[in-house]
């Protein structure tokens, strides 16, 4: 039961930063029908930016939550531009081409933004400075860390955000009718770029905070870490429901926890060793058994191609 607990807790941990990461993919799919693949990307350079900013600060003697609090403050931003470079110049040329071609343009973003923090921060392992002292719970055998329980209450609130801005305001209106369709919503006078951009800020916005919690969580930053990071939380959407935001927050819960049980039921069992070297190979197993037998994922709905 200890350790049921404790994977449980690292699990939450986990999906919570994939759940974030997963709501950028889901609300930029939603809205224009486009797997953003340097979404991972940007949650890269949010970790490695608030890197930057940390390690300036540190030793200034300032308290450790502002210094983090600064990093992210200024990651937000950057990661903002960049969401919306991406939007204005890899994307919205290709919004009337084949499927294909926005994808492929998806792609070679991602490889770009890898080879530029390549350049500015080295092909080096990082490390993410600890200024904030781990102090550790006990719940029953199992330990919770203030980190852990700022990572897990950082990601409620946001999502908690998210959807209020989505379901009752004016703004998230026009966003869920240019999901719907968007010739109608731009008859009905909604600035369809307007809100198409709005979306890339906001998932960039989420995306940078993600990066700051995947640094502080880890202890470690490098120019790759967004593929694989990227790659579980588009997973997480697509199991979810691709374009469902509650469906992303389930997915990226739902994911961290099944990756966490599997790594320590399995890995105790195998004197830790499959579990610790084969830990992605379980949420990707639950991944393809749900669309096996449910494509649209956990709370997807079966809806016709737009036109």
């Amino acid at each position: 039961m200890d350790i049921f607990i404790q994977q449980l807790i690292n699990g939450v941990t986990l999906g919570s930063v994939y759940a974030v990461v997963a709501l950028g993919y889901t609300m930029v799919y939603g809205i224009i029908q486009l797997i953003n693949f340097a979404h991972g990307e940007v949650v890269m350079i949010g970790a490695m930016v608030a890197f930057s900013v940390i390690t300036a600060l540190a030793p200034g003697g300032w308290p450790p939550l502002m210094v983090v609090a600064a990093g992210t403050i200024v990651a937000i931003p950057v990661c903002m531009a960049i969401g919306y470079g991406l939007e204005r110049i890899a994307y919205r040329p290709l919004r009337n081409a084949p499927r294909l071609a926005p994808l492929i343009s998806a792609i070679g973003m991602s490889i770009i933004l890898q080879h530029l923090a390549l350049l500015v921060w080295s092909r080096n392992f990082i490390a993410f400075p600890q200024i904030i002292k781990s102090e550790p719970y006990h719940i029953g055998g199992a330990i919770i860390t203030n980190v852990q329980i700022a990572i897990i209450a950082t990601s409620v609130a946001m999502m908690a955000g998210l959807a209020l801005m989505v379901y009752r305001t004016r703004l998230g209106t026009a966003m869920r009718a240019t999901a719907q369709n968007p010739q109608v919503a731009g008859l009905m006078g909604v600035d369809i770029n307007r809100i198409i951009a709005v979306t890339f800020l906001i998932a960039a916005a989420l995306a940078a905070v993600a990066g700051v919690m995947v640094g502080s969580y880890y202890g470690i930053a490098h120019y790759q870490m967004g593929s694989l990071l990227g790659l579980k939380a588009f997973s997480a959407a697509v199991l979810g429901g691709i374009g469902n935001l509650p469906g992303a927050m389930l997915g990226g819960v739902l994911l961290g926890v099944v990756e966490a049980l599997g790594a320590g039921y399995i890995g105790d069992f195998t004197n830790n060793w499959f579990g610790s070297n084969y830990q992605d190979v379980f949420a990707f197993i639950v991944l393809i058994a749900v669309l096996v037998f449910r494509p649209t994922g956990l709370l997807g709905e079966r809806v016709g191609d737009r036109t």
